[in-house]
């Protein structure tokens, strides 16, 4: 298959402009609602904070942070469209210190001195999770008043998980560290409590289970914080603090040292050296329609994000190798590599996934496992085919099929839902729910369980038939306002700023740089050693 910039063999030519005038403004109002989440708990306390003599947390982190590095934040939108703050006051992402991938949990004391609430155990959760399946070293940031009290019912419960999870990953040699800034109270006190390494500032450092006054309500008891739960006090009385730092600066520098002497290594494939794409990352602001029935070809977006072929190839070599291109041809899959990493991959190439397209996807997912290959998931699909004829042949069972052997696969999974992601065929690509290590979203993403016209539509036919059976007219024109109202119920419920923030994924993209957040990936995946299955269980056939 030959590609050039003008487009590809077989292919419509793209519609440039208005695709590209509607997605840079999706860019806008997502660089808008980012610029929310870093202002953190607004103007005045970040003044308040930065009175005090302290760091900012997004400032703690670059200075922790290998110098240059970048910064892939996970789930920046978790809390959009409720009544917290955006990020859930909290600042979670993985970062590169002193060479070491590691996952970075920041509390954001402006956001209620840091206080977690619903969302912050959300995204922390989800923080946990990723460093347990990538195998990395965990930095807690650590300053928080403990759990935002009036939602203690949505937190109190679930968040004994969370110092589950950190005496977990201890028992799995992944260690973690914990630099106290401030207040880490009452359930906060068992973050350093749990970790592995704890460094804190003197004369700021506030680590207890209770308070002075809460002290002086259940013992009678008079004390000051500095004797409770001071840093010297921890450091040269209790031993619960490994590091006494001077001040904020010296606590990231130690903690950096603590990394550098954690004798860190990479059990996974290393890169090859490779080429950018062969054709402009930019063009992918061209791609989606901006009506989501119209199909695409996904090999313009594989090939601007995978490596290229380099300049001056002579040996027949292509960026995309296709895997069965005449069979099952609503599925694009084949093999690439993104920066030098070796990745199977399976798009959407017409929406909708038929038999044939489920049987090649779940060969092709064995083959990945079979030689130890990550796989990447392209979404833009309206489900599997339904009808007579479909049913007939067996879509309920070849769905089954490729369900059971994206389920059952273990090698890595990326997920990116470019356009449409609906019904089992969310399921069938990989979704939220089949556990893939990253799973991200560009704008012009969404995901139901159907269309809202399908939904409502359906409503509406289940309406008339029910009428009919009880022998009463339809109320057509009564039954649209329903109608209207399902139709925008969903489509705002399968918007990528709501399911964001709801915590379904790690985080809403510009399509630009897709390329770089799977590099990065990649790249911390490769911290652990990559295993394929070597038993699906039972295929319907």
């Amino acid at each position: 298959m030959t590609v050039t910039e003008e487009g590809l063999d077989n292919a419509a030519q793209p519609e440039p402009q208005d695709r590209r005038s509607a997605m840079l403004e999706k860019i806008a109002a997502l660089d808008a609602e980012h610029a929310k989440a870093a202002a953190g708990g607004g103007e005045k306390y970040i003044q308040r904070h930065q009175a005090r003599g302290k760091l900012l947390a997004r400032e703690r982190i670059e200075l922790l942070l290998d110098e240059g590095s970048p910064f892939l934040e996970t789930q920046p939108l978790i809390g959009w469209g409720s009544d917290f703050p955006v990020g859930g006051s909290i600042i979670t992402g993985i970062g590169v210190v002193e060479g070491v991938e590691c996952m970075i949990v920041a509390n954001d004391p402006t956001v209620k001195g840091g206080a977690l609430n619903p969302y912050s155990l959300k995204r922390s959760f989800r923080a946990a999770e990723i460093a347990e399946k990538n195998g990395l070293p965990t930095i807690n940031l650590t300053e928080s008043g403990g759990a935002d009290l009036p939602t203690q019912k949505d937190i109190f419960i679930p968040g004994g998980k969370g110092f589950r999870d950190l005496t977990r990953a201890s028992a799995r040699k992944q260690p973690s560290i914990s630099v106290v800034f401030g207040n880490s109270t009452a359930g906060g006190a068992y973050v350093p409590g749990m970790s592995d390494y704890v460094i804190m500032v003197k004369e700021q450092a506030k680590v207890f289970l209770a308070g002075p006054p809460l002290v002086k309500m259940a013992t009678g008891e008079d004390t000051d914080d500095e004797s409770l739960g001071g840093a010297e006090m921890h450091s040269r009385i209790s031993g619960s603090s490994d590091f006494l730092a001077v001040d904020e600066h010296d606590a990231i520098r130690q903690a950096r040292r603590v990394v550098a002497r954690l004798n860190w290594r990479k059990r996974g494939p290393e890169p090859k050296p490779f080429h950018e794409p062969d054709l402009d990352p930019d063009g992918l602001l061209d791609l989606i329609p901006t009506d989501l029935k119209e199909p695409f070809d996904p090999r313009e977006a594989i090939l601007r994000i995978v490596d290229g072929v380099g300049p001056g190839n002579t040996n027949g070599d292509q960026a995309f190798d296709e895997f069965k291109p005449l069979y099952g041809t609503s599925l694009c899959v084949g093999w690439a590599r993104l920066h030098g990493r070796e990745i199977g991959i399976l798009a959407n190439a017409r929406g909708v996934l038929m038999s044939e397209e489920a049987q090649k996807a779940a060969q092709f997912i064995q083959l990945a496992n079979q030689k130890d290959t990550p796989l990447l998931f392209l979404h833009n699909t309206t489900g599997y085919m339904v009808g007579t004829e479909y049913e007939q042949g067996g879509i309920i069972k070849h769905g089954a099929l490729m369900i059971n052997a994206v389920s059952n696969s273990t090698v890595p999974h990326l997920t990116v839902i470019m356009g449409a992601s609906y019904g089992a065929g969310n399921y069938g690509m990989n979704g939220r729910a089949y556990d893939p290590r990253f799973l991200f979203t560009w704008p012009s993403a969404k995901s139901a369980v159907m269309g809202p016209q399908q939904l409502a539509g359906v409503m509406e036919i289940v309406a008339r038939e029910s009428a009919e059976k009880k022998g009463e007219v339809f109320d057509a024109e009564g039954f649209k306002g329903v109608k209207d109202m399902v139709e925008g119920m969903v489509e705002e419920q399968s918007l990528p700023f709501f399911l964001s923030g709801l915590g379904y994924d790690d985080g809403v993209i510009d399509p630009r740089d897709t390329r770089t957040v799977l590099g990065l990936c990649l790249s911390a995946i490769a911290t652990q050693e990559i295993e394929g299955a070597m038993n699906f269980g039972v295929f319907r056939v």
